[in-house]
């Protein structure tokens, strides 16, 4: 008996030395065509997905074209290129190593719950001001999420003059007569890919949830305004979004602002094209290097049929997507992006007077938010809350409103090496932690320490967000109950640990009295143009009471 026991353990030592064997790479048969993609560590990763054809060349300026299905299993292993863009500083704190370009990039990835069963759908949407950015980061990695039972899926779209110019000839070859909107074009053809394919990766098309950043975010509110998008998603994540004021695609009535079309012939004149052919002989580097140099910048177009009218007006028709939504916004915004400041007055008497100017009767309550003993500190925060605060809870307010469960936010987490810089609670800080991915952010990026404390703040994160996606509720066991935003204006402030508060700090009621009489007056823009650079402030209006 003694020799038999022996033999068994002798054997069972040598079956647990051998190697494991190597699990064999998933192949999926979707409608699109059959992938091959890659099993990491129980998930299923697919890479470099094309979801469209991108019209390029002489098609440029389109929108995405619907691929026929491939032939043959196609590799999924490697991801795709990202849409043309200018290289980011190196200086930058968002600086990434450049990946491969080309006007061809309308690619999504896939991370899937191993033997994933109509599990819930996450779709990413990456920021970079419309101008940079890839699905493919190292940060946006969705293995995590995918480990709490969620399908993640990133996506590319076109970007800058590429994805976002509006000119009249391009117009005219429209059926509409409207032009530019390209990117946003992209991301909805990505959902309409998502709802055709995405249950053969064992997703649920019914349940998905669109989130971005930033850029990322913007776009979120703009599907949730497009009627070519409704239907695609069942909720909505908005992590900094910005509602500004954007440029209508003719006659547009803002004072000292130009129609998407008018800018559109001008950066043609700048690029030395007489007309769209001319545009279309370009290369895409070409165009998107010199249209850097020019100053451009890209903006969604209110053409009144991709994006119907602006959404401040979308959101108080109520005309949005009746979804459940998750939305906050960074209490360091402004301190990474820094650009968006005006220069600040020589001393406080004089940024007194600047705001006493431009504020009115608002200025004894702007001055007691924003005082003049910290000039700096008051600047950073009045962009701040112009921008994103007041954004973040006018969409949580807005689809309160329409009886959609509504979730607010504030990320107000430090650590050693932000701080240090001052860079507290930065623009964007907060992705990492929603992605489990603290561990691999940008060189240089402020190094997020590996503690406890901080995988407790990442796990908390990411268990709110993956049950916001699962069934539109943010719940993470241990961590304090979230409650909807409601009449007491409930929020998540992330600080220390996740805690429960009341009344976020952005001075919302002025931020959207103010936004109110401008709309009113009916010719000026309502966001960048505050605190000692903001235009007078227009008399009370009967809608603003």
């Amino acid at each position: 008996m003694k020799r038999l026991i022996q033999m068994c353990a002798a054997v069972a030592s040598l079956c647990f030395a051998m190697p494991a064997r190597a699990q064999e790479p998933p192949i999926v048969n979707a409608p699109a065509g059959s992938v091959r993609g890659e099993a990491v560590a129980g998930t299923q990763v697919f890479r470099g997905i094309p979801f469209a054809r991108s019209p390029v060349g002489e098609l440029r300026w389109r929108a995405p074209l619907r691929l026929p299905r491939w032939r043959g299993v196609r590799d999924a292993t490697q991801f795709g290129a990202a849409c043309v863009q200018p290289p980011s500083p190196q200086t930058s704190i968002y600086y990434n190593v450049p990946p491969a370009m080309s006007e061809d990039c309308l690619f999504l990835n896939i991370w899937a719950p191993e033997n994933a069963r109509n599990a819930p759908v996450f779709v990413w949407i990456h920021g970079g001001s419309l101008v940079s950015g890839a699905g493919s980061s190292s940060y946006y990695d969705g293995a995590r999420l995918a480990e709490r039972g969620i399908m993640v899926v990133s996506i590319n779209y076109r970007l800058g003059a590429l994805g976002y110019l509006a000119h009249p000839g391009l117009s005219a070859e429209s059926r509409r007569n409207i032009s530019g909107n390209y990117g946003l074009m992209d991301q909805i053809e990505a959902l309409r890919w998502i709802r055709r394919n995405i249950g053969a990766f064992g997703g649920d098309a019914n349940n998905v949830t669109i989130a971005g950043e930033s850029a990322g975010a913007l776009s979120v509110m703009y599907l949730m305004a497009a009627p070519d998008a409704r239907g695609l998603f069942h909720r909505a994540i908005a992590q900094s979004a910005y509602m500004i004021t954007a440029p209508v695609l003719r006659n547009n009535p803002y004072e000292g602002a130009f129609s998407a079309e008018a800018v559109g012939v001008w950066l043609a004149s700048q690029l030395g094209a007489t007309d769209i052919a001319g545009l279309r002989s370009m290369s895409a580097e070409a165009i998107v290097s010199r249209a850097a140099t020019t100053g451009y910048f890209p903006f969604v177009t209110v053409d009144g049929r991709t994006v119907p009218r602006q959404l401040v007006d979308v959101f108080d028709r109520g005309d949005q997507a009746r979804v459940p939504i998750l939305a906050g916004y960074n209490e360091g915004e402004i301190r990474s992006l820094r650009f968006l400041l005006p220069s600040p007055p020589v001393d406080a008497a004089a940024y007194t007077n600047e705001i006493r100017a431009r504020y009115g009767e608002l200025s004894d309550a702007f001055l007691a938010r924003y005082p003049a003993d910290n000039i700096g500190e008051s600047m950073l925060a009045t962009t701040r809350d112009a921008m994103y605060g007041w954004t973040s809870e006018r969409l949580t307010a807005r689809q309160t409103a329409i009886g959609a469960p509504s979730f607010l936010y504030y990320f107000d987490h430090g650590y050693p090496a932000a701080d240090d810089a001052g860079l507290h609670a930065f623009h964007a800080a907060e992705i990492p932690y929603v992605f489990g991915t603290i561990g691999e952010t940008p060189e240089r990026w402020p190094a997020v320490p590996q503690t406890a404390q901080e995988q407790r703040m990442s796990d908390a994160m990411l268990n709110y967000w993956a049950s916001f996606a699962r069934d539109g509720a943010p719940r993470a066991q241990g961590e304090a109950e979230w409650r909807p935003y409601g009449t007491d204006r409930a929020y998540m402030a992330f600080a220390d640990v996740p805690i429960m508060r009341a009344a976020p700090p952005n001075a919302y009621e002025l931020h959207e009295t103010v936004v109110c009489r401008r709309r009113a007056q009916g010719n000026l823009a309502w966001n960048w143009n505050v605190g000692v650079i903001s235009p007078p402030l227009p008399p009370e209006a009967p809608a603003c009471r």
